[in-house]
């Protein structure tokens, strides 16, 4: 029986980790391990450790590591709290495998507790780039720290192995998001509506979701205001809006959004929808906006187009209904009108979806046993040289 353990600290990431779980759970020979930290347990996110519990599935540790407010120097501490945090937990309690998903701060924390105590790492795609925030330096990091990587389209793969690492540890298996999406029953606008109380089916709507970008302090506010501008200016249209993750900044952003959305009837502001309400309504909605990943995955797959803001995802492969556009009022609002225009609808409803066919769970659950399957997992790190022009 090999234990597996697998990490959330956020709300995203424990929608894209929810199938996994699943899978972990279900296969002969493994025994999942569950740690929950990060912003599960804070009220400002919405205590989303309700969510794991309402999807079936235990917390089997939990470790308590956010600061308020949230600053460079803070975030500096909270890692050296997740550091310490999971150190004394893999002490007493080493798995054989941990799975960690994606580029933030806590996520390279718990990494380096893992190496140093000898677990090996299982890493949910890397080969990434989002050149407009500091996660993409943490994920290349956590990238060069783990020792089996499952990648969500085989141009991340290749960058993987150009980063050093054997091809024969490096797999392609696609998104979990789409994973979700064919798995979940999701929601008609009417349920939806019922849910969260607030009624979308009397007019058409935008999903939002807006991060600071951390490559650019001090202008999240500025940048925010300009959509928040745009949003006044759609008059018939309604707008839910989703709160800010825990970056540096996000404080600034989510307390102004609070306040736009008691003044303006048109808007929903919530702290999280939890995976179920947020994909459905991506599936009603007429458009995403803002500058979240889930832009260029899931809403692709709905085939809503997405006006994609500023520089946070600068540098990840763009599906064809994804509008790049300046964080700048006007430039916005174009983009929306582009978005909504017949001929893009028509550009939309033809293209190719570039993330897997929904069964990343299963192919990443094949890659760990196969993993396992060695006569003896060597887990020293050996360097895949290619040839490189001067």
């Amino acid at each position: 029986m090999k234990k597996i353990g697998i990490v959330t600290a956020t709300r995203a990431e424990w929608g894209l980790l929810r199938p996994l779980a699943k899978q972990i759970k279900s296969t002969n020979g493994f025994k999942l391990i569950l740690y929950v930290t990060g912003t599960h347990f804070c009220t400002e996110h919405g205590n989303t450790f309700r969510e794991i519990l309402a999807d079936g599935f235990e917390i089997d540790e939990r470790v308590d590591m956010l600061l308020y407010p949230q600053s460079p120097s803070a975030i500096s501490k909270t890692m050296a709290l997740t550091i310490t945090g999971f150190a004394e937990l893999f002490s007493r309690q080493k798995p054989d495998l941990l799975i960690l998903l994606g580029d933030r701060y806590e996520t390279l924390a718990v990494a380096v507790a893992a190496v140093n105590e000898g677990i090996p790492i299982a890493h949910l795609y890397g080969g990434e780039v989002t050149e407009g925030a500091i996660d993409e330096v943490f994920r290349h990091a956590i990238t060069k720290l783990s020792s089996l990587h499952l990648t969500s389209c085989e141009n991340y793969r290749k960058r993987i192995i150009q980063m050093g690492e054997q091809p024969d540890r490096v797999f392609t298996v696609g998104s979990l998001a789409v994973d979700n999406i064919r798995q979940m029953k999701l929601l008609e606008a009417p349920e939806l509506s019922e849910k969260i109380g607030f009624p979308l089916t009397d007019a058409p709507y935008g999903v939002v979701t807006f991060h600071p970008v951390t490559k650019e302090p001090g202008f999240a506010i500025r940048q925010l205001e300009e959509l928040l501008k745009v949003i006044d200016r759609m008059k018939d249209f309604k707008f839910l809006i989703t709160k800010s993750n825990a970056d540096y900044e996000a404080d600034h952003i989510n307390r102004r959004l609070d306040e736009f959305g008691k003044k303006n009837r048109r808007v929903c502001v919530v702290s999280s929808l939890g995976a179920k309400k947020y994909l459905s309504a991506l599936k009603s909605a007429k458009f995403i906006m803002g500058n979240s990943s889930s832009g260029l995955s899931e809403g692709p797959y709905f085939r809503i187009p997405t006006i994609n803001i500023g520089c946070r995802q600068q540098g990840r492969i763009t599906p064809e209904s994804v509008i790049h556009c300046e964080p700048q009022e006007e430039a916005i609002y174009q983009a929306v009108k582009t978005a909504l225009s017949q001929e893009f609808a028509k550009r939309v409803a033809q293209m190719d979806y570039p993330w897997g066919d929904g069964y990343a769970a299963e192919k990443t659950a094949a890659a760990i046993r196969s993993f396992f399957d060695c006569s003896q997992v060597d887990d020293r790190k050996k360097f895949y040289d290619l040839p490189v022009q001067a």
